[in-house]
């Protein structure tokens, strides 16, 4: 099977499912985890699903894209009080080797129904297009990243978003540039300036883009999970999760 298939099979084992024993076929036994609340291992995730089934939970994908051995999953949970909410947005990363999921990064938000644009935290075009432009469309967020979260030149801005469409998934921004530049500027007024300091996870397929970053909010170490839909060249549409880092995990991996 593809990574793709792979991963959705792992997903469905452990959360639709709840089948401990096709769960088992499809992660490794050295499964390397990274969320902040559950141990590394197949073991622990296995021993879990029990109780995932009793406390009535429901996933719906949203997106799926993957670059080599690796897969993203755009998420909602629902009845997800195991995870520390009701109904939690998530990214879903799944590293492929050998046949099963090696490795697992994630980032949980809970759901916001009444957003600045007004569009919901996981709505809008799904489909993947422009595969000839997936490595174009990678070098445009790595750009973006670097000169505009990053802070290299700021100034680029519009070198990289569209100035004529610019959808805004991030609870808390209104559409368009004008409404990202009233958001981060309100973060810094109010001591929350967002700042990436490194994104070591880059999947591109098509005109879908998804990075996993490290910085700041305010002074609070926080993971960025951002996807940027491409069209014509620039980012026209922005989802994102955005999460603190705890000082403590139950493993050895870190966030990333």
């Amino acid at each position: 099977m593809p990574p793709k298939d792979i991963a959705l099979s792992a997903v469905r084992a452990i959360f639709t499912d709840f089948d401990a024993v096709a769960a088992k076929n499809l992660l490794a036994e050295d499964y390397r985890q990274h969320n902040v609340a559950v141990p590394t291992g197949a073991a622990p995730i296995l021993g879990f699903i029990p109780a995932l089934k009793e406390s009535g939970i429901r996933s719906t994908i949203h997106r799926v894209i993957a670059e080599g051995n690796l897969v993203v999953l755009h998420v909602t949970y629902e009845n997800a009080q195991a995870f520390g909410g009701e109904t939690l947005v998530a990214f879903d990363v799944f590293r492929v080797e050998d046949g099963k999921v090696a490795e697992h990064w994630d980032n949980l938000q809970p759901l916001v129904s009444k957003t600045a644009s007004g569009n919901g935290m996981t709505d809008g075009p799904t489909q993947i297009t422009d595969h000839n432009k997936t490595a174009h469309n990678k070098t445009l967020i790595e750009g973006f990243i670097r000169d505009v979260l990053q802070g290299a030149a700021p100034e680029k801005v519009t070198e990289y978003i569209s100035t004529t469409t610019y959808i805004q998934h991030n609870p808390l921004v209104a559409d368009g540039l004008d409404g990202l530049g009233a958001a981060l500027k309100a973060f810094a007024d109010a001591g929350q300036a967002m700042s990436y300091a490194r994104t070591p996870i880059i999947v591109a397929e098509g005109n879908f883009i998804f990075t996993a970053s490290e910085g700041k909010l305010g002074t609070t170490p926080t993971a960025f999970f951002d996807l940027f839909r491409i069209e014509d060249g620039k980012i026209a549409e922005h989802w994102d999760t955005i999460s603190a880092i705890p000082s403590e995990m139950p493993h050895a991996n870190g966030k990333f």
